[in-house]
């Protein structure tokens, strides 16, 4: 977990649309990453994840990743951020 004196939030990070009120979010510009609150898949999701092959990846999901769940409703959100880092020059 980032540190919070490096962490911007959203607040420091501005997001426009009526979608930043669908759950925290901030971002980590030394680390040049977005970070978002989303909800922990259940145990099924998440082994059946892990059993998915995907083109170029091992199977399974790598130590220190995992798998959140974004609602559709916080597409505009996510959007929004991604915006904001590119406007920011943070990548």
């Amino acid at each position: 977990m980032p540190s919070t004196d490096r962490v911007t939030s959203a607040e420091e990070y501005p997001m426009t649309s009526p979608h930043e009120a669908a759950g925290p979010s901030g971002a980590d510009e030394d680390q040049g990453e977005l970070i978002f609150q989303a909800w922990l898949p259940s145990p099924e999701l998440e082994a059946e994840c892990a059993a998915t092959e995907v083109p170029g990846h091992a199977k399974g999901i790598p130590a220190g990743e995992g798998i959140v769940r974004i609602p559709f409703r916080m597409v505009g959100m996510v959007r929004e951020a991604c915006d904001a880092a590119e406007r920011a020059h943070v990548r």
